[in-house]
């Protein structure tokens, strides 16, 4: 895995796990304005990761195709 977009994609998967975390707290760890970097649009690309809302807050799961992904790639 010599692509370091890929290792931190899925460490962002990881970091994320099995709950929902608030958008707002993923923008605030994982936004990169390094163009070659762009973890979280490449999470979405990719469909790993879904945004809900419920009511004023926003918040970020891990897709079930992010999931299958991270097990490939971390057993």
């Amino acid at each position: 895995m010599s692509d370091p977009t890929e290792a931190l994609v899925l460490d962002l998967l990881e970091w994320i796990g099995t709950r929902r975390r608030r958008y707002i707290d993923v923008m605030d760890v994982w936004r990169t304005s390094c163009p070659r970097l762009p973890v979280w649009e490449e999470a979405n690309d990719r469909g790993f990761v879904e945004r809900h809302q419920r009511g004023a807050a926003s918040f970020v799961t891990v897709t079930e195709r992010g999931l299958a992904f991270l097990r490939e790639r971390r057993a």
